[in-house]
C-alpha cells in the first residue's frame, strides 16, 4: 500500500548514499568553515525534553556577506558566488550557499536536515535566471507573467482572466514535450470542467465532484485518477483576535464540530476524518493523543469557563475555490456556521477572493478560517514545521513557543524512534493550545480524456504535461479550479500557480513522476556529509535557460538568495510574504 511506500521512502531519506560528489577551489572569499564535518554523529541527548526555545527575534538582524568585491549586502549581482549569514543567531537553518564552482552548488545548514533533498525539488524553488531576475528587478509583470526557467515548456501567452498558453522549450536539457502546446484554463464549477471535458473542449480536469466519481467511470471516453488523501482541511483560528486569545475558547470550537458530519456530507469516498493534523501515511503523523471527539454540552461548559459573554461573533472566512482537501466550501462553511451555533457561536461568512484571502490568511488578518495543506513531500516538516514551527506565518496568529522548540528538535533527528516521541508531544501540545481545528483528510481525482497517453497525477497534485500526448491532437487542454496568482513561485503557495510553475521550471531534484520519490533534476547527482549539515549537488552541463542564457551554479545561488535575504533589492515577488521560504528553512535573513 502507498504508506508502505511512504515509510519506506522517509527511511530511505535518512540513510542517503554518499554519491561521489565533484568541486574545485572556491574563488570566493572564504567564510568560517564549519566544525569537524566528517566526526560522527552524537547520539541525540535527551529527546523528550525539548531545549528551551532561543530568543531569536531579540537579536539582531543577521547580515549577509557576499564573496564579490563589487558586492554590498542586500544587492545582487551576476558575479555572486556565495551568501552566508554571519552566524545562526538569525534563526533559519540555512548558514551558506556557494557556487564552488559552474555546476557545484553547496549547502552549509546550521542544523542537520534529513528531508532536505525533498525540500530541494518542491517546485517553489524552480531555478530563475540572475539576468532575468536582475532585469525584471525582482517583481513586476515581466517576471511574474514572463518567466524565463530551464523546463519543458515556456510561456507563449497569458490572457488574465481565460487561458495560459504554453508552448515547449527548444532549448529544454531533457526530453522533448510529447505535445507542442498545453493551455491552462479554469473554471470554478466542478459540474463545468466536467462537461468541457465530455464535450471534447479539454483533455484533463481537476478536482471533479465527488458525486460525480461513479458516473465518470462508467463513462469509457474518461479515466478517472484518484489521489491518496496526503492533505488536511483544517479551521484556522488567529489567537491574536479576541475572544479567539482565550484557550478555552478554542478548545470549545475544536470539540464543538462534528467533524465526522462533515466528512461524510460533503467529502468522497477514502477520504477521512482527521484524528490528527498530519495524515497517518507520513511517518510520525500519527503520534501522540487523537484529536477531541464531539462534545455540544463540553463545548458549552469551556465557554462559560472561559468567562466570555456569549453569544460570541466571529467572522470566517474563505475563497471559493475547490482543493483536493475542500471540494465544497461553500457547503462546508454553511455546516460550520449551523454547528457553532449549537454552542452559542454566531458565525459571519466572509467569502473573499483567492490570492487575498491567502495574502490576508499569511499577514494574519484574519479571524475564523477555512483552509488547508496538501503534502509537498512526505514528511513531519512538511506538515507540523509549515504550520506551527518557528518559521510558520502569522495566519494563526502568534506562535507557542513550547511547540517550535520540539519542531526544531525533531527536525534534525535522523533517528525515526527518537523523531516520533518529539511529534507526539508537538500533537499533544498543539491539540492542547487549538491553533486549528484538523476536520478531514480528503480524496480527490483528476479526469483525462481515455485516450490521453501519459496522463498522470500524484498525491501531491504534480501533473507533468509534457510526457502526456492525444492522437491526433497537438495541443492538450487543462481545466483546473482557479487561474494562477502568478508564476513566480518562490513568492505564491496556492496549487494552481504552483502547478503551472512546475511546466516552466526545474529544481535541483525533482519528484518521481506520479509519486513523491526524490530524483535528479538540475543537478545530476548530490552528497551530503555525515552530519548531513552539508549537501553538495552537481548540476548538469550544457542545460540552458528558454532564453538560450546558460544555467551556471550563480544562478542557483541567487535563486535561493533573493527568497533568503528580505534585504535583497530583489526580495519583491508577487505580494513579498515568500510564505514557503520560512515554512521550508524556519528564517529570513535581514528580516526588517
Amino acid at each position: 500500500m502507498f504508506s508502505k511506500k511512504i515509510a519506506l521512502l522517509a527511511l530511505l531519506l535518512m540513510l542517503l548514499p554518499l554519491l561521489a560528489a565533484c568541486g574545485g577551489e572556491s574563488t570566493a572569499t572564504p567564510v568560517p568553515a564549519a566544525t569537524n564535518t566528517t566526526a560522527p554523529v552524537a547520539a541525540p541527548t535527551d529527546t523528550t525534553a525539548p531545549p528551551a526555545p532561543t530568543d531569536t527575534t531579540a537579536a539582531a538582524p543577521a547580515t549577509a556577506t557576499v564573496s564579490s568585491s563589487t558586492m554590498v549586502t542586500g544587492t545582487a549581482s551576476t558575479t555572486d558566488t556565495m551568501y552566508a549569514a554571519a552566524d545562526c543567531k538569525y534563526g533559519g537553518t540555512i548558514k551558506s550557499i556557494e557556487a564552488v564552482d559552474d555546476t557545484t552548488v553547496k549547502f552549509t545548514l546550521c542544523l542537520p536536515d534529513p528531508a532536505f533533498p525533498s525540500k530541494v525539488a518542491f517546485s517553489s524553488l524552480g531555478i530563475q535566471s540572475v539576468k532575468h531576475l536582475q532585469e525584471t528587478g525582482g517583481g513586476t509583470p515581466a517576471l511574474l507573467e514572463h518567466p524565463v526557467g530551464t523546463g519543458p515548456y515556456m510561456v507563449k501567452e497569458w490572457v488574465r482572466g481565460d487561458h495560459l498558453t504554453l508552448e515547449a522549450n527548444p532549448n529544454y536539457w531533457g526530453t522533448p514535450a510529447k505535445t507542442k502546446t498545453v493551455i491552462f484554463q479554469w473554471n470554478k464549477e466542478a459540474a463545468a470542467r466536467l462537461t468541457s471535458l465530455k464535450s471534447g473542449e479539454a483533455d484533463g480536469i481537476d478536482n471533479p465532484d465527488p458525486n460525480d466519481f461513479d458516473t465518470i467511470k462508467g463513462d469509457s471516453s474518461l479515466k478517472l485518477l484518484p489521489r491518496d488523501a496526503l492533505n488536511v482541511f483544517y479551521l484556522g483560528m488567529n489567537n491574536t483576535k479576541a475572544p479567539l486569545d482565550n484557550e478555552k475558547v478554542r478548545q470549545a470550537i475544536a470539540i464543538g464540530i462534528d467533524r465526522a458530519a462533515i466528512v461524510q456530507k460533503f467529502y468522497p469516498p477514502g477520504s477521512s476524518v482527521a484524528d490528527y493534523f498530519t495524515p497517518c501515511a507520513i511517518p510520525g503523523g500519527c503520534e501522540g493523543d487523537k484529536w477531541g471527539a464531539y462534545d455540544v454540552e463540553a463545548a458549552k461548559k469551556l465557554i462559560a469557563d472561559s468567562g466570555v459573554a456569549t453569544p460570541i461573533k466571529l467572522k470566517l472566512s474563505y475563497r471559493d475555490v475547490v482543493r483536493s482537501y475542500l471540494p465544497t466550501p461553500p457547503k462546508v462553511a454553511e455546516e460550520l456556521q449551523a454547528q457553532l451555533k449549537n454552542i452559542g457561536i454566531d458565525v459571519t461568512i466572509d467569502v473573499q477572493e483567492s490570492g487575498t484571502f491567502l495574502d490576508n490568511a499569511s499577514k494574519g488578518n484574519l479571524e475564523l478560517f477555512m483552509l488547508g495543506w496538501g503534502a509537498d513531500f512526505p514528511d513531519q516538516t512538511d506538515f507540523l514545521d509549515v504550520h506551527f514551527g518557528k518559521g510558520a506565518n502569522d495566519s494563526f496568529g502568534k506562535k507557542f513557543d513550547d511547540i517550535t522548540a520540539i519542531l526544531t528538535q525533531a527536525g534534525s533527528l535522523a533517528d525515526p524512534a527518537a523523531r516520533n516521541q518529539l511529534y507526539a508531544q508537538a500533537n499533544n501540545l498543539i491539540k492542547q493550545h487549538v491553533p486549528m481545528v484538523p476536520v478531514a483528510h480528503g480524496a480527490s481525482a483528476a479526469v483525462f480524456k481515455a485516450d490521453v497517453d501519459g496522463a498522470q497525477t500524484s498525491p501531491i497534485g504534480d501533473e507533468i504535461f509534457s510526457v502526456m500526448s492525444a492522437p491526433g491532437r497537438d495541443q492538450l487542454v487543462w481545466i483546473q479550479n482557479a487561474e494562477p496568482l502568478s508564476l513566480y513561485c518562490s513568492d505564491e503557495s496556492d496549487g494552481e500557480s504552483l502547478r503551472a510553475c512546475l511546466q516552466i521550471f526545474d529544481s535541483l531534484l525533482s519528484y518521481k513522476i506520479g509519486g513523491v520519490e526524490v530524483e535528479p533534476g538540475l543537478a545530476e547527482k548530490y552528497a551530503p556529509n555525515t552530519e548531513l549539515t552539508e549537501w553538495t549537488f552537481n548540476l548538469r552541463k550544457g542545460v540552458k535557460f528558454s532564453d538560450g542564457t546558460p544555467l551556471t551554479a550563480k544562478d542557483v545561488v541567487m535563486s535561493y538568495a533573493v527568497q533568503w535575504d528580505a534585504g535583497n533589492k530583489l526580495h519583491v515577488g508577487n505580494t513579498g510574504n515568500f510564505d514557503y521560504w520560512t515554512s521550508l528553512f524556519a528564517a529570513f535573513l535581514n528580516k526588517p
